[in-house]
Protein backbone atom coordinates (compact mmCIF):
# COMPACT_ATOMS: atom_id res chain seq x y z
CA UNK A 1 0.00 0.00 0.00
CA UNK A 2 3.09 2.17 0.69
CA UNK A 3 4.66 1.47 -2.37
CA UNK A 4 1.14 3.00 -4.45
CA UNK A 5 1.22 5.99 -2.54
CA UNK A 6 4.65 6.98 -3.00
CA UNK A 7 3.83 6.07 -6.89
CA UNK A 8 0.92 8.06 -6.90
CA UNK A 9 2.69 11.06 -5.08
CA UNK A 10 5.42 10.77 -7.49
CA UNK A 11 2.87 10.70 -10.48
CA UNK A 12 1.31 14.22 -8.96
CA UNK A 13 4.69 15.82 -8.40
CA UNK A 14 5.34 15.07 -12.61
CA UNK A 15 1.53 16.59 -12.99
CA UNK A 16 2.29 19.52 -11.25
CA UNK A 17 5.85 20.18 -12.55
CA UNK A 18 3.94 19.65 -16.47
CA UNK A 19 1.81 21.98 -15.69
CA UNK A 20 4.03 25.24 -13.83
CA UNK A 21 6.43 24.36 -17.22
CA UNK A 22 3.07 24.69 -19.57
CA UNK A 23 1.86 27.88 -17.56
CA UNK A 24 5.50 29.17 -17.93
CA UNK A 25 5.55 28.45 -21.88
CA UNK A 26 2.24 29.87 -22.20
CA UNK A 27 3.17 33.64 -20.90
CA UNK A 28 6.51 33.56 -22.31
CA UNK A 29 5.92 32.56 -25.79
CA UNK A 30 2.73 34.25 -26.38
CA UNK A 31 1.08 33.10 -29.80
CA UNK A 32 2.02 35.28 -33.44
CA UNK A 33 0.21 37.25 -35.08
CA UNK A 34 1.42 37.91 -38.82
CA UNK A 35 0.19 38.58 -42.36
CA UNK A 36 -0.74 34.97 -42.61
CA UNK A 37 -3.09 35.35 -39.72
CA UNK A 38 -4.76 38.62 -40.27
CA UNK A 39 -5.41 37.38 -43.83
CA UNK A 40 -6.88 34.12 -42.78
CA UNK A 41 -9.38 36.42 -40.77
CA UNK A 42 -9.72 38.98 -43.49
CA UNK A 43 -8.14 41.63 -42.10
CA UNK A 44 -5.21 44.20 -43.20
CA UNK A 45 -2.22 42.90 -43.13
CA UNK A 46 -0.02 45.53 -43.78
CA UNK A 47 -0.80 49.82 -43.97
CA UNK A 48 -1.48 49.31 -47.50
CA UNK A 49 -4.47 47.29 -46.72
CA UNK A 50 -6.00 49.46 -44.69
CA UNK A 51 -9.34 51.39 -45.93
CA UNK A 52 -8.29 53.98 -46.85
CA UNK A 53 -4.57 52.82 -47.50
CA UNK A 54 -1.65 54.27 -45.87
CA UNK A 55 1.59 54.86 -47.03
CA UNK A 56 4.81 52.99 -45.09
CA UNK A 57 8.27 52.44 -44.73
CA UNK A 58 9.31 48.93 -43.16
CA UNK A 59 12.76 49.21 -41.16
CA UNK A 60 14.36 47.56 -38.15
CA UNK A 61 16.06 48.66 -34.97
CA UNK A 62 18.18 47.41 -32.35
CA UNK A 63 17.73 46.80 -29.29
CA UNK A 64 19.46 44.10 -26.60
CA UNK A 65 21.42 42.52 -29.78
CA UNK A 66 18.55 41.98 -31.72
CA UNK A 67 16.76 43.11 -34.89
CA UNK A 68 13.21 44.48 -34.44
CA UNK A 69 10.54 45.14 -37.14
CA UNK A 70 8.76 48.26 -37.26
CA UNK A 71 6.43 49.85 -39.88
CA UNK A 72 6.84 53.16 -40.12
CA UNK A 73 3.36 54.85 -41.52
CA UNK A 74 2.61 58.51 -42.88
CA UNK A 75 0.03 60.71 -41.24
CA UNK A 76 -2.03 63.29 -42.18
CA UNK A 77 -0.66 65.83 -40.02
CA UNK A 78 3.52 66.95 -40.65
CA UNK A 79 3.22 69.26 -37.86
CA UNK A 80 2.14 66.65 -35.18
CA UNK A 81 3.62 64.30 -32.97
CA UNK A 82 4.97 60.99 -34.27
CA UNK A 83 2.68 58.49 -32.22
CA UNK A 84 4.50 54.80 -31.53
CA UNK A 85 2.18 52.14 -30.67
CA UNK A 86 3.06 49.40 -28.76
CA UNK A 87 1.10 45.78 -28.13
CA UNK A 88 -0.08 44.14 -26.18
CA UNK A 89 0.57 40.30 -24.96
CA UNK A 90 0.10 38.09 -27.67
CA UNK A 91 -0.54 41.17 -30.21
CA UNK A 92 1.82 42.51 -33.12
CA UNK A 93 1.62 45.74 -35.23
CA UNK A 94 -0.35 44.24 -37.87
CA UNK A 95 -3.05 43.71 -34.55
CA UNK A 96 -2.83 47.38 -34.06
CA UNK A 97 -3.26 48.33 -37.62
CA UNK A 98 -6.75 50.20 -36.93
CA UNK A 99 -5.64 52.14 -34.36
CA UNK A 100 -2.32 53.04 -36.60
CA UNK A 101 -5.01 54.31 -39.83
CA UNK A 102 -7.14 55.79 -37.20
CA UNK A 103 -4.42 57.64 -35.09
CA UNK A 104 -2.99 58.61 -38.35
CA UNK A 105 -5.52 61.75 -38.76
CA UNK A 106 -3.98 63.36 -36.00
CA UNK A 107 -0.39 62.20 -36.28
CA UNK A 108 2.64 63.38 -38.57
CA UNK A 109 4.00 59.64 -38.62
CA UNK A 110 2.51 56.28 -36.74
CA UNK A 111 4.78 53.98 -35.67
CA UNK A 112 4.52 50.08 -35.00
CA UNK A 113 6.49 47.29 -34.15
CA UNK A 114 6.45 43.98 -32.81
CA UNK A 115 7.68 43.06 -29.54
CA UNK A 116 10.10 40.60 -28.88
CA UNK A 117 8.68 36.92 -29.42
CA UNK A 118 5.54 38.95 -31.60
CA UNK A 119 4.46 39.25 -34.73
CA UNK A 120 7.71 39.01 -37.06
CA UNK A 121 10.49 39.46 -34.70
CA UNK A 122 12.84 37.06 -33.34
CA UNK A 123 12.84 34.81 -30.34
CA UNK A 124 17.14 35.81 -30.04
CA UNK A 125 16.21 38.44 -27.47
CA UNK A 126 14.04 36.94 -24.55
CA UNK A 127 9.86 38.37 -23.79
CA UNK A 128 10.00 39.44 -20.34
CA UNK A 129 6.22 40.14 -19.49
CA UNK A 130 7.16 43.65 -19.70
CA UNK A 131 9.87 43.82 -17.52
CA UNK A 132 12.79 44.81 -19.79
CA UNK A 133 10.46 45.54 -23.06
CA UNK A 134 10.32 49.90 -22.28
CA UNK A 135 14.11 49.52 -23.16
CA UNK A 136 13.22 48.54 -26.61
CA UNK A 137 10.75 50.73 -26.77
CA UNK A 138 13.23 53.68 -25.46
CA UNK A 139 15.97 52.29 -28.45
CA UNK A 140 12.93 52.40 -30.81
CA UNK A 141 12.27 56.71 -29.70
CA UNK A 142 15.89 56.89 -29.90
CA UNK A 143 16.16 56.01 -33.85
CA UNK A 144 13.50 58.78 -34.61
CA UNK A 145 16.01 61.69 -33.97
CA UNK A 146 18.12 62.22 -37.07
CA UNK A 147 21.27 63.57 -36.82
CA UNK A 148 21.61 67.66 -36.84
CA UNK A 149 17.67 68.01 -36.89
CA UNK A 150 15.17 69.12 -34.61
CA UNK A 151 14.03 66.09 -32.38
CA UNK A 152 10.15 65.33 -33.20
CA UNK A 153 7.55 64.91 -30.47
CA UNK A 154 6.75 61.70 -29.48
CA UNK A 155 3.32 60.49 -28.26
CA UNK A 156 3.77 57.28 -26.33
CA UNK A 157 0.50 54.70 -27.52
CA UNK A 158 0.05 51.06 -25.59
CA UNK A 159 -2.25 48.66 -25.39
CA UNK A 160 -2.60 46.50 -22.27
CA UNK A 161 0.72 45.78 -21.45
CA UNK A 162 2.22 47.72 -24.31
CA UNK A 163 0.49 50.79 -21.77
CA UNK A 164 2.11 49.29 -18.97
CA UNK A 165 5.79 49.12 -20.92
CA UNK A 166 4.79 52.81 -22.50
CA UNK A 167 4.23 54.18 -18.71
CA UNK A 168 7.55 53.04 -17.54
CA UNK A 169 9.35 54.31 -20.88
CA UNK A 170 8.25 57.65 -20.47
CA UNK A 171 8.93 57.18 -16.33
CA UNK A 172 12.65 56.01 -16.79
CA UNK A 173 14.96 58.60 -16.28
CA UNK A 174 16.42 57.76 -20.06
CA UNK A 175 13.53 58.84 -21.64
CA UNK A 176 14.06 61.48 -24.65
CA UNK A 177 12.73 64.83 -24.27
CA UNK A 178 10.97 64.43 -27.49
CA UNK A 179 8.33 62.47 -25.47
CA UNK A 180 5.41 64.63 -24.79
CA UNK A 181 2.52 62.42 -23.24
CA UNK A 182 0.70 58.88 -22.83
CA UNK A 183 -1.76 57.05 -23.83
CA UNK A 184 -2.71 53.49 -21.90
CA UNK A 185 -5.54 52.31 -23.33
CA UNK A 186 -6.59 49.08 -20.79
CA UNK A 187 -3.39 49.00 -18.53
CA UNK A 188 -2.97 46.46 -15.56
CA UNK A 189 -0.69 47.10 -12.24
CA UNK A 190 0.70 43.73 -11.94
CA UNK A 191 1.50 40.77 -13.94
CA UNK A 192 -0.41 38.37 -12.20
CA UNK A 193 -4.05 39.74 -13.22
CA UNK A 194 -4.23 39.35 -16.63
CA UNK A 195 -1.92 35.98 -16.60
CA UNK A 196 -4.63 34.63 -14.27
CA UNK A 197 -7.80 35.84 -16.47
CA UNK A 198 -6.10 35.07 -19.63
CA UNK A 199 -5.75 31.35 -18.02
CA UNK A 200 -8.99 31.38 -17.16
CA UNK A 201 -10.31 32.06 -20.75
CA UNK A 202 -8.33 29.38 -22.22
CA UNK A 203 -9.33 27.13 -20.03
CA UNK A 204 -5.80 26.60 -18.31
CA UNK A 205 -5.79 26.11 -14.66
CA UNK A 206 -4.56 28.94 -12.53
CA UNK A 207 -4.97 28.35 -9.21
CA UNK A 208 -2.08 27.06 -7.98
CA UNK A 209 0.31 26.81 -11.10
CA UNK A 210 0.42 30.71 -11.84
CA UNK A 211 1.83 32.08 -8.67
CA UNK A 212 4.61 28.90 -8.76
CA UNK A 213 4.96 30.08 -12.75
CA UNK A 214 5.39 33.56 -11.84
CA UNK A 215 7.79 33.20 -9.01
CA UNK A 216 10.05 31.24 -11.48
CA UNK A 217 10.02 33.61 -14.23
CA UNK A 218 10.46 36.69 -11.35
CA UNK A 219 13.72 34.92 -10.05
CA UNK A 220 15.07 34.54 -13.65
CA UNK A 221 14.68 38.18 -14.92
CA UNK A 222 15.47 39.61 -11.63
CA UNK A 223 12.02 40.56 -10.58
CA UNK A 224 11.96 38.56 -7.30
CA UNK A 225 9.48 35.97 -6.32
CA UNK A 226 6.76 38.99 -5.75
CA UNK A 227 7.82 41.30 -9.02
CA UNK A 228 8.35 44.55 -6.58
CA UNK A 229 8.76 46.84 -8.09
CA UNK A 230 6.76 46.26 -11.10
CA UNK A 231 3.32 47.74 -10.38
CA UNK A 232 3.05 50.29 -12.67
CA UNK A 233 1.88 52.34 -10.34
CA UNK A 234 4.47 53.07 -8.66
CA UNK A 235 5.75 54.34 -12.47
CA UNK A 236 3.13 56.22 -12.99
CA UNK A 237 3.30 58.25 -10.01
CA UNK A 238 6.89 59.02 -11.12
CA UNK A 239 5.47 60.66 -15.02
CA UNK A 240 6.19 64.05 -15.45
CA UNK A 241 4.30 64.14 -18.86
CA UNK A 242 0.40 64.30 -19.48
CA UNK A 243 -1.31 60.71 -19.00
CA UNK A 244 -4.57 59.49 -20.49
CA UNK A 245 -5.83 56.21 -19.54
CA UNK A 246 -9.10 55.02 -21.25
CA UNK A 247 -10.38 51.68 -19.87
CA UNK A 248 -13.99 49.70 -20.62
CA UNK A 249 -16.06 49.20 -17.45
CA UNK A 250 -16.60 45.17 -18.32
CA UNK A 251 -12.68 44.52 -19.08
CA UNK A 252 -12.77 40.76 -18.56
CA UNK A 253 -8.94 41.08 -18.19
CA UNK A 254 -7.26 44.59 -16.82
CA UNK A 255 -10.33 45.49 -14.18
CA UNK A 256 -10.78 49.05 -14.89
CA UNK A 257 -9.67 49.70 -10.81
CA UNK A 258 -6.48 49.16 -12.09
CA UNK A 259 -6.67 52.13 -14.71
CA UNK A 260 -8.36 54.06 -12.68
CA UNK A 261 -5.49 53.95 -9.93
CA UNK A 262 -2.61 54.47 -12.02
CA UNK A 263 -4.23 57.40 -13.61
CA UNK A 264 -4.85 58.87 -9.95
CA UNK A 265 -1.16 58.56 -9.04
CA UNK A 266 -0.30 60.61 -11.90
CA UNK A 267 -2.39 63.14 -12.09
CA UNK A 268 -3.67 62.24 -15.66
CA UNK A 269 -6.75 62.04 -17.46
CA UNK A 270 -9.42 58.78 -16.72
CA UNK A 271 -11.62 58.29 -19.15
CA UNK A 272 -14.44 54.95 -18.41
CA UNK A 273 -16.49 53.45 -21.35
CA UNK A 274 -19.09 52.18 -19.51
CA UNK A 275 -19.73 48.52 -20.82
CA UNK A 276 -16.34 48.87 -22.93
CA UNK A 277 -14.27 45.21 -22.67
CA UNK A 278 -10.74 44.72 -23.57
CA UNK A 279 -10.42 43.85 -27.00
CA UNK A 280 -13.52 45.54 -28.56
CA UNK A 281 -12.61 48.98 -26.80
CA UNK A 282 -10.70 50.43 -29.95
CA UNK A 283 -14.24 50.02 -32.06
CA UNK A 284 -16.30 52.40 -29.57
CA UNK A 285 -16.67 55.98 -30.81
CA UNK A 286 -16.48 57.62 -27.39
CA UNK A 287 -12.79 55.91 -26.51
CA UNK A 288 -11.74 57.64 -30.27
CA UNK A 289 -13.50 61.20 -29.18
CA UNK A 290 -11.23 60.60 -26.22
CA UNK A 291 -8.51 60.07 -27.77
CA UNK A 292 -8.30 62.15 -30.04
CA UNK A 293 -9.71 65.47 -28.72
CA UNK A 294 -7.10 64.72 -25.90
CA UNK A 295 -4.09 64.67 -28.64
CA UNK A 296 -5.59 67.79 -29.73
CA UNK A 297 -4.99 69.50 -26.47
CA UNK A 298 -1.15 68.43 -26.04
CA UNK A 299 0.75 71.73 -26.02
Amino acid sequence: MLGLFELLGAGLLVAMAMGIHTTIRTLTRPPRRTYSWAVARGRPGDPRELTPPREYRSWTFTSRGCELPVWDISGDQPGAPIIVITCGWGDARVTMLQRAGVLARAASRVILWDLPAHGDSPRTVKFTLGAREHEDLLALVATLSKAGEPAPKVVLYGFSLGAGVSIVAAANSGCPACVVGVVAEAPYRVPATPARNVLRQIGMPFRWNLPVALAFIGLELGQGLAWRGFDRALHAAKLKLPLLVIHGTKDPVCPIEDGDEIARVAGGEFVAIEGGGHLDLWNDERALEAITAWLRRLP
